[in-house]
Parts: C-alpha cells; sequence; structure tokens
C-alpha cells in the first residue's frame, strides 16, 4: 500500500490517484464523512475489485461520488426534488437515490443490478479536488472489509484493507465521521434508507414533509449500503444502553458522568454533543477494539438529530 501523506502537495497526490483510478486501481480517499475505496465507476473490472477487496456481498449497493449536479444529471435522471435537495446539502453528506439513465455508463455492478443510483458529492477538499482531477465518477464504498469498523483515518484504512489498496489519500481525520443519509427520492414519498450525516429534521424541512420509513430489508431490493442487520462491527461484543460496567468491558460513554469501574473508558462527548460525538465514534470503536477486554458496554445516546445515526451504527454493531 502507498500512502500520499498531508506533507505531499494535494496537487502532486491528487494526480497520482487520478492516474491510478483511469487505470482501474484502487484508491482510499478522505471524505467529510469517512474514508472511502474509490475506483472508476465506469469500469466493471475496477468496481469488481472493490467488492473483492472489501470481501463485500455483490448484492449490497455501492454509492457514487460525483463532482456536482451536472455530473449526476448526465448519469441519472435528476429531478426538481433532486435540485432543491442538492442546493442545500451538496456538496455534504447526503445521498440521493435516482432512476439510472437507460444510456447510463456506470456498471451494473456498482447497483447490483437494480435500475437505480446511489448519488453524493462529498464536500471534503480532496474529494472534490480528485473528482475534478479524475472526470470520472467514482463508486466508493468505505474503505474497510465488509462489516467492520467504517475508516476515518488512513491510519484505520492501512490496518484493514493493507495491500489491497493501491494508494491512500491521507487527509486527516474525517470530520463528520459517520456515512451519509441515503435519500430514495424515485416515487412520490421520500424514504430514508439510512441516517447519516445530514439529520432527518434538516432534510424534512427542505421537502416539506416527513420522511417515510424504508420496507424491511429482508423482503426488498437494496437501495442503499449500510442496511444489512450486522453492519460496522468490532471484534469485540458490543452491549448497548448500558447501565452499569464490568471490570473486564471497555466503556464507549456519553455525556458528563460516565460510569465507573471499566477497564478502559472513553467519551464520545463528555458535554453531550452529538456533532462531537459522531465524529468520535467510529475513531473510538477502532482504539477500543484493540484493547485487550471481554467486551464494550456502549452508554445509552439520544436517538435525535445525528444520534439518530449514531444510533443506527450502534445497533448494528453490536448484531450477531
Amino acid at each position: 500500500m502507498d500512502i500520499a501523506a498531508p506533507e505531499e502537495t494535494s496537487r502532486q497526490a491528487v494526480h497520482r490517484a487520478a492516474a491510478l483510478l483511469r487505470s482501474g486501481k484502487l484508491v482510499a480517499f478522505p471524505t467529510e464523512t469517512v474514508y472511502g475505496l474509490g475506483a472508476d465507476a465506469t469500469d466493471d473490472r475496477a468496481v469488481a475489485a472493490i467488492f473483492e477487496a472489501k470481501a463485500r456481498p455483490s448484492f449490497n449497493p455501492l454509492i457514487v461520488h460525483v463532482a456536482d449536479p451536472d455530473a449526476a444529471d448526465a448519469i441519472a435522471e435528476w429531478s426538481e426534488l433532486a435540485d432543491r435537495l442538492a442546493v442545500r446539502f451538496w456538496p455534504g453528506p447526503l445521498t440521493l437515490i435516482l432512476r439510472r439513465r437507460p444510456e447510463s455508463s456506470i456498471s451494473k455492478l456498482v447497483s447490483a443490478g437494480g435500475d437505480t443510483l446511489a448519488l453524493r458529492a462529498p464536500s471534503h477538499p480532496l474529494a472534490a479536488a480528485l473528482l475534478h482531477q479524475v472526470e470520472l465518477p467514482i463508486a466508493a464504498p468505505s474503505a474497510n472489509r465488509s462489516g467492520r469498523i467504517s475508516p476515518t483515518t488512513a491510519d484505520h484504512v492501512r490496518h484493514d484493507l493493507g495491500d489491497r489498496v493501491d494508494l491512500v489519500l491521507d487527509g486527516g481525520a474525517c470530520p463528520v465521521g459517520v456515512e451519509s443519509t441515503v435519500l430514495d427520492i424515485t416515487a412520490d414519498q421520500p424514504v430514508l434508507l439510512r441516517p447519516g450525516g445530514v439529520a432527518r429534521a434538516e432534510v424534512e424541512a427542505v421537502i416539506g414533509r416527513p420522511l417515510a420509513a424504508p420496507p424491511a430489508a429482508a423482503g426488498s431490493e437494496l437501495r442503499s449500503p449500510g442496511r444489512l442487520e450486522s453492519h460496522y462491527a468490532p471484534r469485540h461484543p458490543l452491549r448497548l444502553n448500558a447501565r452499569d460496567v464490568r471490570a473486564d468491558e471497555a466503556l464507549l460513554a456519553f455525556g458528563p458522568g460516565p460510569l465507573s469501574g471499566a477497564r478502559v473508558t472513553v467519551n464520545l462527548s463528555s458535554t453531550g454533543d452529538l456533532t462531537e460525538a459522531a465524529a468520535n465514534l467510529f475513531s473510538m470503536l477502532h482504539d477500543l477494539d484493540r484493547q485487550e477486554i471481554a467486551g464494550i458496554a456502549a452508554m445509552p445516546i439520544p436517538a435525535t438529530g445525528l444520534g439518530e445515526a449514531i444510533c443506527d451504527r450502534l445497533m448494528r454493531a453490536a448484531a450477531p
């Protein structure tokens, strides 16, 4: 694995990354949410390499990163609602599910053979520069092995994927820290498929009505990543809404009154700030997972604002 360190000029690093992507290679790069494992979304072989590197099931679709709404409109059926949402939230942590254009060049592997595409325009400066340099849509799930804790630093990518990646652009820690919100707008009623870096209330304020709940994943086509029951999982067992903690456990605390008695304690936010907690979530789970402990106990977190995304990630991380 080659890592383009922060001291390398951004222009040089992005130029190298773009050349590798155009030649069908895999490049991990920072976004404002988590690090993505990128490949040319129009190249079947390159997209297949993402699934192989992650050991990801082929039925689990990928998000395609684009530079702007014009690039999205070229491959998917743009709409007035998509335009309103993009004006408010792009570039940023909102993914839109749209109908694929019949003439779209995007690999069918990206959408697991379905007729929709998951699209977003990231706001991280390195991601944005890479998209403008490569002039291609980039398919990019999180840069980790399938089902494991998402990476928010280049070091997380290195530890999890190693030489499965040709280059990692090191852009430091991801500021949002949880994946994008995924919104299906292919029908009359928009559906929240995955809570994430844009809070539900913010989206509802733009569309002017409540978001619908997603269908049961087991009985429907997967249009979004992050919907499998078990996901984001540490090696150690994780238990939720802990009111006590054992001496052989680590504590994932939240708020000003952490439980006492844990072997190791980290606090997502000692002030109860959900934005800070989201930014710390995966990084702290990575740190705890390297400890010699019997398990991780997570204190309750309110499921409001960004807390909805945090609770979603913890629920799936704790699933069998």
